[in-house]
């Protein structure tokens, strides 16, 4: 069953910690092992697992972004967002992640997060869950 995540960023870039309301939507399946599923239904967001431990990793993560698309780059497309295109085709719209023993199965500092690059804004994240077959 399909779990829809309303995301609501304050900032042109920021990034959102997902993995506690994924973790949640995963217990109310009792699926105990599969896959999840993620995607994000916008051409100007993404989606990444990255360090959750330590902020500064988020903040160089911005920085290195914006080193490769600049926002003010000489871009054709006239509505001036094109680099938060750039920056969502290299981080990805979407994500899959091992469900084992009821849980994400994450390494020990991995967090999933929200990649916003084109806010503020109200966002979708779409989350399907996948039992193993068999």
């Amino acid at each position: 069953m399909p779990v829809e995540l309303t995301v609501c960023t304050a900032a042109r870039t920021e990034f959102l910690n997902l993995t506690e309301r994924i973790e949640t939507a995963l217990k109310a399946t009792r699926i105990q092992e599969g896959m999840a599923l993620l995607f994000v239904p916008h051409t100007t967001a993404g989606l990444t697992i990255n360090e959750n431990a330590d902020p500064d990793v988020l903040s160089d993560l911005a920085k290195g972004l914006e080193r490769m698309a600049p926002a003010n780059a000489g871009y054709r497309h006239q509505e001036g967002n094109s680099d938060a295109h750039l920056k969502s085709s290299l981080m990805g719209c979407s994500l899959t992640v091992p469900i084992v023993g009821g849980a994400l199965r994450l390494g020990t500092w991995q967090g999933i997060y929200f990649c916003e690059f084109d806010g503020p804004r109200t966002r979708k994240v779409w989350v399907h869950f996948y039992p193993q077959a068999g």
